[in-house]
């Protein structure tokens, strides 16, 4: 029952992993698309037209230019006449104030009838005229309104904007109305200035609904277009009246889409959309590749690059920013290829190019470039080592990609002339970006722990300084690996394994011999320190060699596939020598096996098995007596089928027609190695 527990709560949690994982890469890629009903065809006036034939969906009418309705509506505005409410109690209240100034503060005048009568009078018309505040008159001004309608008691009467007054002209008015019979002196002591006030007040409701009225006169269109009729096809220039037309259809569809059902539907419609894709993506790692979920790494690596690419693309056609095929798809399958597979690579691309298509206004047409262009990727770049294969696979890629969009623009177009050219301009650009691949390489590396090819051999460089120290330090087992990295990748060659890998792992599996070189024979001279030691002591010196690989492998930042190699090259494997030597000499004891045993673990790839192979057969055949066909053959089947029996391979994913195969080079490779050469005669004197 606990067992049965335990199994359950491993599978719950992998459920919810994979629940985590899809919902976070649907949210993701849903949030960043752009929404269906946006017009998302880029055009220029005087450029032709670079996709498909468009027909119109609905009716919708022709505008005018932004430049044509600003002059008729500046033209229509020139009649305009704003509203203001003209107060008649305001005149009556300063009239009032006068009188009472005039009784109770002794004013200058009140000994002067005639004047107080002057400047009611002059008030009365004043206020008649009407009065404006200064900041309405500036905006009568710039407006370039030359009437206005002062309405009084529901009576709207139009009147000149030069007979208006403001405070200042109302006031020189008092003051200066008639100097002849009125002195200026006298008017000007009795502070006329605070009997003046506006009563003109700007009445915001009825002057727009006048403005509105006379913008209605103006027509915002120019004609009309019916649904399915024609606006322009590949090739075409786009000359005034079809931008027009377009300009107005994009008007009218932004217009059709700021509903809120359309937008529920739409965001519907691409969460079901982004579900089903990425479900069938994880429903192909499931049935073929179910080892990912185990290395969250390469989960890491692929739900990251098809998140990246599409909210990329959906970015830029968003903001209407270049083109979408200068975003290098095709480094999608380049890169997944080179850490992953093939069959992976070109899944991903293929889910990729499909999310992204979405967004795009000719999608058939994206995704047979994009298709073409992933397959030339994946077949060009069968394993990257050097930087001129990037170089070969980009210009492959361009060339695929130009040459299907010019078959698919020759299908389109009804002349020459038409073929557009700029496009190719895009794809250039796509090529040189996917060399930017090659760096790349190294920041996923370190992000998602993986090891390419490109790291492998330049690990492999016997330049290296881990190299030459070992070809100084220990230089027995500095040759005997790199004998054993020329077998293990001739045999990896004919199984199918990953050749480089098994190369670089071989180079580095004794590195650990640096520490104590003289405990193995490969590296002694005559002097055998073991001589001196008990078997147990000799046997974790030789033991050590593994944990000293895995200390100096960290302490130069090794990637974590090559300390495999040292870890499991001799598995969990017994030191034979000292082991039996001392089972020899206490025939009674019963010896304790981890004494004289490897660490571990044993192989569980091919490439390991390999090297395990190879290593304790090179190493054997160099204590042979005699080199023959005979000999040869029967120690690499002796040795290998030991291993076999013993069950090193139990958790490997090697075959016995692969150990077979494995075999034979081996044999064939160390005929090669140790033959005979003939003896050359001394000349007799």
């Amino acid at each position: 029952m606990k067992t049965f527990r335990k199994d359950n709560t491993f599978s719950y949690k992998e459920v919810l992993f994979k629940c985590a994982i899809f919902i976070v890469t649907v949210s993701v890629i849903v949030y960043f698309m752009p929404r269906e009903g946006k017009f998302n065809y880029q055009f220029e006036l005087n450029k032709p037209w670079k996709y498909g034939l468009l027909q119109a969906s609905f009716d919708f009418p022709i505008y005018k230019g932004e430049e044509q309705v600003k002059l008729e509506q500046d033209s229509i505005l020139k009649f305009y006449t704003p509203y203001y409410q003209l107060n008649t109690e305001t005149g009556r209240e300063m009239l009032q104030k006068l009188n009472k100034d005039c009784n109770e503060k002794a004013m200058i005048i009140k000994d002067y009838p005639n004047y107080r009568i002057h400047i009611e009078n002059i008030l009365k018309e004043i206020y008649e005229a009407g009065i404006i505040a200064p900041s309405d008159l500036d905006e009568l001004n710039r407006e370039g309104a030359r009437t206005i309608q002062a309405i009084s008691r529901n009576t709207a009467v139009q009147r000149d904007v030069n007979e208006l007054y403001t405070i200042k002209q109302a006031y020189e008015k008092l003051i200066h109305s008639d100097t002849l019979h009125y002195s200026k002196l006298i008017l000007q002591q009795c502070n006329l200035n605070e009997y003046i006030t506006p009563n003109l007040t700007y009445d915001s409701e009825k002057s727009m609904t006048a403005r509105q009225d006379l913008l209605s006169n103006v027509s915002w269109a120019t004609g009309f277009v019916m649904n399915g009729q024609k606006i322009i096809d590949r090739g075409e220039i786009i000359d005034q009246k079809t931008f027009d037309i377009l300009s107005s259809m994009q008007k009218e569809w932004n217009k059709r889409s700021e509903t809120v059902a359309e937008k529920r539907l739409t965001l519907f419609g691409q969460i079901l959309f982004v579900s089903i894709m990425i479900a069938l993506f994880m429903i192909y790692l499931e049935i073929f590749r179910r080892d990912f979920y185990k290395v969250r790494g390469k989960l890491y690596l692929l739900f990251s690059i098809i998140i990246f690419f599409p909210v990329v693309s959906f970015l830029m056609v968003e903001n209407a920013f270049l083109s979408v095929y200068i975003v290098p798809f095709a480094m999608i399958p380049m890169l997944i290829k080179i850490f992953l597979d093939s069959r992976t690579a070109f899944m991903a691309h293929i889910i990729t190019i499909l999310l992204t298509s979405i967004a795009l206004r000719t999608p058939h047409e994206f995704i047979l470039l994009q298709t073409v262009a992933g397959m030339a990727a994946i077949y060009t770049l069968r394993e990257l080592s050097q930087r001129s294969q990037l170089l070969n696979s980009a210009f492959v890629v361009t060339i695929s990609y130009s040459l299907l969009y010019l078959a698919l623009d020759l299908v389109h177009v009804s002349e020459i002339a038409q073929l557009s050219t700029y496009v190719y301009m895009n794809f250039v650009i796509n090529g040189i970006l996917l060399l930017f691949t090659y760096p790349l390489l190294f920041i996923l590396e370190k992000t998602f722990g993986f090891t390419s090819n490109v790291t492998l051999v330049e690990l492999s460089n016997i330049n290296t300084k881990l190299m030459r120290e070992m070809s100084e330090i220990a230089p027995g087992t500095f040759q005997h690996s790199l004998q054993l990295a020329n077998l293990t990748a001739a045999a990896a060659n004919r199984i199918g394994a990953n050749s480089q890998l098994v190369r670089t792992g071989a180079m580095y599996h004794d590195i650990g011999k640096m520490m104590n070189p003289a405990f193995f024979t490969e590296n002694q001279s005559g002097v055998n320190p073991h001589d001196q030691l008990s078997y147990k002591q000799s046997a974790q010196i030789v033991i050590s060699h593994v944990t000293d690989g895995l200390k100096l492998a960290d302490k130069h930042n090794l990637p974590a596939v090559i300390k495999e190699f040292i870890s499991t090259h001799h598995g969990c494997g017994l030191t034979k020598y000292f082991y039996i030597s001392y089972q020899n000499e206490h025939p009674d004891e019963e010896v304790d096996k981890s004494a004289f045993q490897y660490p571990g673990p044993n192989p569980f790839t091919k490439e390991q098995a390999i090297l395990m192979m190879a290593d304790s057969v090179e190493a054997a055949s160099r204590s042979l007596p005699e080199y023959t066909e005979e000999s040869i053959s029967a120690l690499v089947d002796k040795i290998i089928d030991s291993q076999v029996q013993d069950g090193y391979f139990k958790e490997c994913p090697i075959t016995f027609k692969d150990i077979a195969i494995v075999k034979s080079v081996f044999k064939e490779k160390l005929k090669t190695m140790h033959h005979t050469r003939i003896s050359y005669p001394e000349l007799k004197k």
